[in-house]
């Protein structure tokens, strides 16, 4: 065997990552953890045997993936599955380096006494330190029938790229995002803040202290977006170091420059830097040159790549008849969980002059759990629109105004530009989000839905998952 560690050394490693063989029981640590709503769309691809094909688990650093894994095997151990036919290597392991993933299959086999032609589940986590796992994978599929593979990697941007190019019609891939604002409320325990739907027909949930909500709203825009820092008060005492050190450094020095060949790291990190200071407003390649020195062309790579690695998102731009432009010359660049910007900076309070940009970020946040939403921002010399969806015919659906303020609720003339584009496109509701405000006004023959951010924002990240399930 091509490694420098001896095989009893291998096997022991083997032994301490897969107690459940002695104990029929995960890790204590991991078994105390509460499950993510993701969990319950993850399992059923993990048990499905119909077609043959490993499930590649990607996503942004510290999202839970790992944990998610140990909560699968939680799952078929419940199940009645045969521990010994469960097995998870941890390919970041100094002691697996250099050994492929076909002679750690063997290894535990071996070990086991079994035969391939068990039904067998093998969790591979971390398998970017592997190079040329794609290959290595594809070649398990098509080698071990009865076996099922799950693997996962926190460099998002690779997996996707090398499980496009290498494992169409072997791979299923399954993105984690960071936690939706109802998740966020689960894990802490306060979802007792939220009761049944309000509005049956439209979803709307109902809720019990908006103060509150408020609050817990504020928590998920600065900590929010990791479980990790939503659940430790250590972490939130200083979550830059815990941001920067553990997702930004290591996705900006590390993930992106080996996948893409980027040289000059620093002028990516000023890039990044400037993007999260302004999450949310309309950009330019011209603009973003000028304030961060960097040149137009490299700047477009970057964005493609930091997209590419589920730190931001590119909202294009239409005009007032719905129309996209022929040159994406303005876009608005939002990034995929707020709490990266506050981080990056300093938290925020409810009056900071950035609290609009982030009430935006945090609801786009939310948006990004679909696969299925088309949206866009309007934008026309005299007006603009935060959130339009256009429908299968590319005409607008429906459209959302973001605010973080009561006065619209009093003063709906001043939204006249939102009443324009909803009249020539027949739309006849408009919702509006507000502090603290749910009432719904009839102006002009449109029926403004004004709705709290918080509880706009947790209605989508809850109907989205929902949806999925």
């Amino acid at each position: 065997m091509s490694i420098k560690f001896s095989k009893e050394q291998v096997l022991d490693r083997l032994k301490f990552e897969n107690p459940w063989w002695q104990t029929t029981r995960i890790d204590e640590f991991y078994n105390k953890m509460k499950r993510r709503e993701y969990f319950h769309l993850l399992f059923p691809l993990v048990v499905e045997r119909r077609v043959k094909r490993a499930v590649v688990l990607m996503g942004p650093r510290r999202v839970g993936k790992t944990v998610l894994l140990f909560h699968c095997i939680e799952k078929l151990l419940s199940e009645d599955v045969n521990p010994k036919n469960i097995c998870y290597f941890s390919i970041e392991t100094p002691l697996y380096n250099g050994i492929a993933l076909e002679e750690l299959l063997n290894l535990f086999l071996e070990l086991n006494n079994k035969k391939s032609s068990e039904e067998t589940y093998v969790f591979f986590d971390e398998i970017q330190y592997l190079k040329d796992w794609e290959l290595h994978l594809k070649s398990l599929v098509d080698s071990y029938h009865n076996i099922k593979f799950v693997v996962s990697g926190s460099a998002a941007a690779a997996l996707k790229l090398k499980s496009q190019e290498s494992g169409a019609g072997r791979f299923t891939e399954f993105i984690l995002p960071p936690l939706t604002f109802h998740e966020f409320l689960s894990l802490t325990n306060n979802e007792n803040l939220i009761d049944k739907y309000d509005n049956e027909d439209r979803k709307i949930y109902k809720v019990k202290d908006v103060n509150k909500l408020n609050q817990k709203f504020l928590d998920y825009i600065n900590f929010g977006g990791y479980p990790e820092l939503s659940l430790s008060e250590a972490i939130q005492s200083d979550p830059g170091r815990y941001i920067r050190n553990d997702i930004i450094d290591k996705v900006l020095m590390r993930d992106l420059p080996s996948l893409y060949g980027i040289n000059d790291v620093q002028e990516l990190n000023s890039l990044f830097t400037y993007i999260a200071y302004n999450s949310g407003n309309e950009m330019s390649l011209e603009g973003i040159s000028q304030n961060s020195g960097v040149a137009k062309n490299t700047i477009k790579k970057y964005i493609t790549y930091l997209e590419a690695a589920f730190l931001i998102k590119v909202i294009h731009r239409i005009d007032q008849n719905g129309k996209k432009f022929k040159r994406a010359n303005f876009f608005k660049i939002y990034l995929t969980n707020p709490s990266l910007r506050s981080a990056l900076f300093s938290p925020i309070d409810k009056n900071d002059k950035f609290m609009g940009n982030m009430v935006e970020t945090a609801i786009f946040a939310q948006w990004q759990h679909s696969q299925d939403a088309s949206l866009y921002y309007a934008r026309w010399n005299s007006g603009e629109i935060d959130i339009v969806s256009l429908n299968s015919k590319q005409k607008p659906d429906w459209c959302i105004e973001i605010k973080w303020s009561n006065r619209f609720v009093e003063k709906p003339s001043e939204l006249k530009n939102a009443k324009l584009f909803c009249g020539k496109h027949g739309l006849k509701y408009l919702i509006i989000t507000s502090i603290d405000i749910e009432e719904t006004i009839n102006h002009g023959g449109i029926e403004y839905y004004f709705i709290p951010a918080s509880q706009y924002c947790y209605t989508v990240g809850k109907n989205l998952i929902d949806g999925k399930k």
